[in-house]
């Protein structure tokens, strides 16, 4: 069954999900820890899915539901996915192993550094799997219209790179560690677009992809709030944290339509 257009699909949505290790590269020019990057990094990655949550994720659902219902059922049954999404997240964090915080030796640690990039890393898996449907049905039926929309997701998988591979690398001291994990959140794009080809185009719909992308949004607002926010606080850099919060807030959306 395979064609031009689904293999040319199937390069566009993996392209776009190794977009990710372009962001992992920010370890290869660091060398020692350092509590001001860590701190803007954090804060960036923050404001960066929070603005992917609301910008892009929840509209995008609201207007599919809007295809088959009025806009306020619509926009309800998004709300409520959205919740779902939360819950959802608020049960894989109890799954994660929590360190105690730690105040010996005058260190500054809200939470373990890997956990916060695991967390990250799964958040932003389940955030690029449906991203891969959506690439590979767009570049299927107009071929232009993928191309535009996997450059647009490779833009915003940079910057989510950082926010996987600097917390991993900084908690193993391991690149390769990191740069893995990395590999790994990315790699859920093109794999999305493979189920999409193989199993799941004839059932795709709007009201599928209204679930999904409201789901995503609440994990990632979950992951945002709880987990990168009051780590980016974590060192005593709570102004730089904030800005560089507004930052990934402002930079994503312009990010979307470059």
């Amino acid at each position: 069954m395979t064609s031009h257009d689904a293999v040319f699909s199937l390069l566009l949505a993996f392209g776009a999900g190794m977009a990710t290790l372009l962001g992992a590269l920010v370890i290869m020019f660091v060398r020692m820890k350092s509590e001001k990057l860590l701190a803007a990094a954090l804060g960036f990655s923050g404001g960066m899915m929070i603005a992917v949550s609301l910008i892009e994720l929840f509209p995008s659902a609201q207007e599919a539901f809007g295809e088959t219902m009025t806009d306020l059922a619509g926009t309800l049954l998004a709300v409520a996915c959205l919740i779902g999404g939360v819950l959802i997240a608020r049960l894989l964090d109890s799954l994660v192993p929590h360190d105690e915080p730690k105040s010996s030796g005058g260190s500054r640690q809200h939470k373990n550094l890997l956990r916060v990039g695991m967390v990250s890393a799964i958040a932003i898996l389940i955030h690029n799997f449906p991203e891969g449907i959506a690439t590979f049905m767009a570049g299927y039926s107009n071929p232009s219209l993928g191309v535009t929309l996997a450059f647009a997701i490779a833009m915003h998988n940079i910057p989510e790179g950082i926010s996987v591979a600097l917390p991993i690398y900084y908690a193993s001291g391991s690149r390769r560690r990191a740069f893995l994990y990395t590999f790994l959140s990315g790699i859920a794009e093109p794999i999305g677009a493979v189920i999409a080809w193989l199993v799941l185009a004839p059932y795709i719909n709007a009201a599928m992809m209204g679930v999904l992308f409201s789901i995503v949004s609440g994990i990632m607002l979950y992951i945002a709030f709880e987990e990168l926010i009051p780590s980016s606080r974590q060192y005593g850099y709570d102004r730089l944290a904030l800005w560089s919060l507004f930052a990934g807030v402002c930079i994503m959306p312009i990010s979307l339509v470059l």
